[in-house]
Formats: C-alpha cells, structure tokens, sequence
C-alpha cells in the first residue's frame, strides 16, 4: 500500500516538473488502457505543452482583463466593466434605443444577467425601458440623457485602460493575430449555439411502418 501512494506521489512529481497537468496528459491507468477507462476519456485529445501554454495565456486575458477593467471603471466611472459596455453599445444605436434581446447579443450576456444589471441602471436614470407595443414580451432599453453624458464622460478613461492592458502591449502583427483569433473562437461558439439551437427545434423522429 506505502509503496503505491509512493509510486503515485513520484509520478505527480515527474508531471509537474514535466510542464503536464490533467489539462495535458491522461492518467497513467487512462494511457495503459486499464482501470475501466470509458470510451470518452479515451478519445480525449489532450493537450500538448505549446497547447496548454496558449491556452492558459487566453484564460489569464478572458479573466484578468475583465477583472482589471472592472476594477478601473468602477474606481474612475463608478460603472462596472460590463454596466459600461451595457451604455456604450445603446449609445451606438439609433435613438439610442435597441430591443433587449438584442443588447443582450451585443453584450454577450444572458438576458436574467441584462435585466438585472439593466434594473439597477434604470434605478440610477442612465436608462429606462419601454414594452414594445404588439404580440409578446419585447422590451426596448433606451438611452436617457444622463445615461448618455455618463458613458461618453467615461470612454476616455476605457480606451485610456484598454490601451494600457492590451493594444499598446502588442505589435501590429500580434493584434492583426488577436483579431484573427477572436473571430475564430467567436465563429465556433455561434456554430455550436446554431447546432444546439437547431437540435432543440428539430422534432423527434417517428417510427414508420
């Protein structure tokens, strides 16, 4: 048994100090192919060390950054990150005006998250909504005057901070790269949402005689 956990504890060590992770490298029982691997791990495509490196350079800008800004917005602007980015994309709109739904695209955001941040914006009279009139539930977001001298007073201060986290870290290259890659990763979750959302709208087959 001592000699086990030994066995075990030496080879944690020799992933560790190898750069490998579970991120990286199946078990040991999961490469030989015994301890009752499932058919899933087994097809796994684990990733190599170059894979691993950039994937955790992304994580580092997909939580750090946001936090960073976050953290920035709301000690210049008293707007967080995201309430900012809520303004900024209504104030792009014509009338200042754009169908919940479809701010909720913009922001990449579920629409329970919008309408929360949202409620808390329209307690501050940066926004209000409006039902539109017609079948079903559609609400407008609409931009108020207050609202709108808030996020252009507040853009400075964001482009000053994405500048400094991000564009101005990086060569042209590297951005033209960035860009590339964005819209990669953006292309593939709107395939997989299309798939998804076409397999739940896809009734079930039936059996024929």
């Amino acid at each position: 048994m001592g000699s086990t956990a030994a066995d075990a504890n030496r080879q944690r060590r020799q992933r560790s100090r190898n750069g490998s992770t579970p991120e990286t490298t199946a078990p040991a029982e999961q490469r030989s192919g015994s301890g009752g691997t499932t058919g899933r791990v087994a097809r796994t495509r684990w990733l190599n060390g170059d894979e691993r490196a950039a994937w955790l350079a992304n994580s580092a800008i997909m939580i750090s950054l946001p936090a960073a800004l976050d953290a920035r917005m709301q000690r210049e602007s008293q707007l967080t990150f995201f309430e900012y980015m809520v303004l900024s994309v209504l104030s792009e709109q014509p009338a200042h005006t754009l169908q919940m739904s479809d701010l909720a695209v913009r922001t990449a955001a579920s629409l329970s998250r919008l309408s929360h941040v949202v409620g808390r914006l329209e307690k501050r009279e940066l926004l209000t909504r409006a039902r539109i009139p017609g079948s079903g539930r559609r609400t407008n977001a609409i931009l108020t005057e207050v609202g709108y001298e808030k996020v252009v007073a507040a853009a400075p201060g964001h482009v000053a901070a994405v500048r400094e986290y991000l564009v101005d870290e990086l060569k042209p290259q590297e951005l033209a790269a960035l860009s590339r890659i964005g819209a990669a990763v953006e292309a593939a979750i709107k395939r997989e949402q299309r798939d998804a959302g076409s397999q739940k709208s896809t009734p079930p087959e039936t059996a024929t005689s």
